[in-house]
């Protein structure tokens, strides 16, 4: 069987890639892709694929605009941190839906099903248009709602409720969360500027994107200079930029 990944998050592609070859020695992986338009470009130039695992939500936009551009018949397997309500109608026409973390076991089922269309038991019905566009009324903000993360040999999810603020040092991008713990992400700030809900989360400078909760203390520096003191950092240097003021 060769499959095809398509997930934003490099953790999470690499799990699932693990858990195929846990499952079934003999899956093959194609390509593991990472936007909507590196999919494009991928499924323009290739046709050979018997099995598509795609995540919803992806750093240039919801997985639906590949079906727009590209015409894609092979069976899918959606991945998401969107709970069923959501997400119900993909029962119909995809293979299955799983909710992250993704499981060994559930990733086992997914696969069984997906061998039954094949079989005779059921019949596949491509994802249609109309589909697309119901689903996408249903998810009325696609905004990012957990990140994964590597601790140690484990990976952990982290629920953006739990997250104060992201920030980059060097040229790496963190997040903090409110139990004091900072993880790497594979995000830029620039990337997760979109991703993040708005009401809830803002860039303050080139460094720095915070949530209200975050900030401790603020200090007028001058008409157009405001310093901010946030929760758990020891960064004395954080200022909110004239243009964002």
């Amino acid at each position: 069987m060769n499959v095809v990944i398509i997930e934003d998050e490099h953790l999470s592609a690499e799990r699932i890639g693990s858990l195929l070859q846990q499952s079934d020695p003999g899956i093959r992986i194609l390509a593991t892709l990472d936007s909507v338009n590196s999919a494009v470009q991928w499924f323009g130039r290739h046709e050979k694929h018997d099995l598509v695992i795609m995540d919803i939500q992806l750093a240039d936009g919801l997985c639906f605009e590949i079906f727009n551009q590209v015409k894609l018949e092979s069976p899918v397997i959606f991945t998401t941190a969107y709970q069923e309500y959501a997400i119900r109608a993909f029962k119909v026409n995809s293979v299955d839906y799983l909710l992250k973390l993704v499981t060994e076991q559930d990733l086992r089922s997914a696969l069984y099903k997906y061998r039954n269309y094949f079989s005779g038991e059921r019949e596949y019905i491509p994802i249609g248009k109309e589909l697309i566009e119901n689903i996408s009324q249903l998810i009325s903000k696609p905004y990012k709602s957990r990140f994964l993360v590597k601790l140690g040999d484990r990976i952990r999810s982290v629920d953006v409720k739990n997250v104060l603020y992201f920030y980059s040092l060097q040229k790496g991008t963190y997040l903090h969360t409110s139990e004091n713990r900072n993880y790497a992400i594979d995000f830029t700030l620039e990337t997760l500027t979109g991703l993040l809900d708005s009401d809830r989360f803002f860039r303050i400078n080139r460094r720095y994107i915070i949530t209200h909760d975050t900030i401790k203390d603020m200090i007028t520096l001058s008409g157009t200079r405001l310093k901010v003191v946030l929760k758990h950092s020891d960064d004395p240097e954080v200022y909110i930029s004239r243009g964002r003021l």
